[in-house]
């Protein structure tokens, strides 16, 4: 059965950090429906002034943050004493788990264009130990076709294997078309599928969508992605859905509202980390 779009969101420019001007998405409006998918930010800018102010030192709890940067770099800081920079076509994985407190550089590029993601924990991981991973070029797989080519960010693709996520399966995907090029995708009929389309237009199950939308597909085995006269650039996002409560407080995704606030008065008695602060 081929899947088809349930739902489209467009993104809104806005700023977030220090003056970070971005595409929200996705975000605590979009969480059922999306599950496990939280926050959709794109970053698309040649104007450093939109970006370099960065995202000074911040707490999570209760999620991942998945940062796949196509162009330009991102410098992760933390307080497990992480340092390290992607760039061009790399990702940043961070597990917040129990704790941790972060910062993120973006310094100039030509061109700044990616996204970042958070994916939701279930329950039994809230408190899981924080983490980081980054994934580089030489660890992603590019697989050419006719129509085009995949990038390998994590996951499983036709036997092939890329970064396994430890809590929730999750294939992530760049895929490159070719002006009126198309491909059908084969899923898992129960996974719950997203594809965003991070640069040019494209038809989707045989809509068309936009650029910087994102689109919740129906249940099925199957769906059709096809480029317009131009070429287009769509992440292709599939996962469990976890149908857990979601009780969200800015940069903290518990399942109750007792936890989220046992995570601000933690941050506020300087319990938060239950990891030895490294930075």
């Amino acid at each position: 059965m081929e899947r088809r779009i349930t739902r489209q969101v467009r993104g809104y420019r806005t700023k977030d950090g220090a003056g970070v001007s971005l595409v929200r998405v996705l975000g605590n409006k979009t969480v059922e429906e999306y599950d496990p998918i939280l926050m959709l930010d794109s970053f698309d800018s040649t104007n450093p002034d939109d970006y370099t102010a960065g995202f000074p030192m911040h707490p999570h709890r209760g999620i991942e943050t998945i940062s796949y940067v196509y162009r330009g770099s991102m410098t992760h800081k933390d307080s497990l004493g992480n340092e390290d920079t992607i760039c061009d076509g790399e990702v940043q994985w961070m597990t917040a788990g129990s704790g941790i407190m972060h910062e993120e550089k973006l310094p100039a590029a030509e061109r700044l264009l990616g996204v970042q993601l958070w994916l939701n924990l279930p329950a039994k991981d809230k408190f899981a130990p924080p983490a980081y991973h980054s994934i580089k070029s030489s660890d992603i797989e590019e697989i050419y076709f006719e129509w085009g080519m995949l990038r390998l960010l994590a996951g499983e693709f036709e036997g092939k294997k890329g970064y396994m996520s430890k809590y929730l399966p999750l294939d992530y995907y760049d895929i490159h078309l070719n002006p009126k090029e198309s491909v059908i995708m084969n899923t898992e009929n129960e996974r719950s599928v997203m594809v965003f389309t991070l640069l040019g237009d494209a038809y989707i199950g045989g809509e068309p969508v936009k650029e910087k939308t994102a689109v919740k597909l129906s249940f099925g085995d199957r769906v059709e992605i096809k480029a317009t006269d131009e070429k287009a650039q769509v992440l292709f996002i599939s996962s469990k859905r976890l149908d857990e409560p979601v009780v969200w407080g800015g940069p903290i995704v518990m399942n109750t509202k007792e936890e989220l606030n046992n995570a601000f008065d933690d941050l506020k008695k300087g319990t938060f980390l239950r990891d030895k602060i490294a930075y």
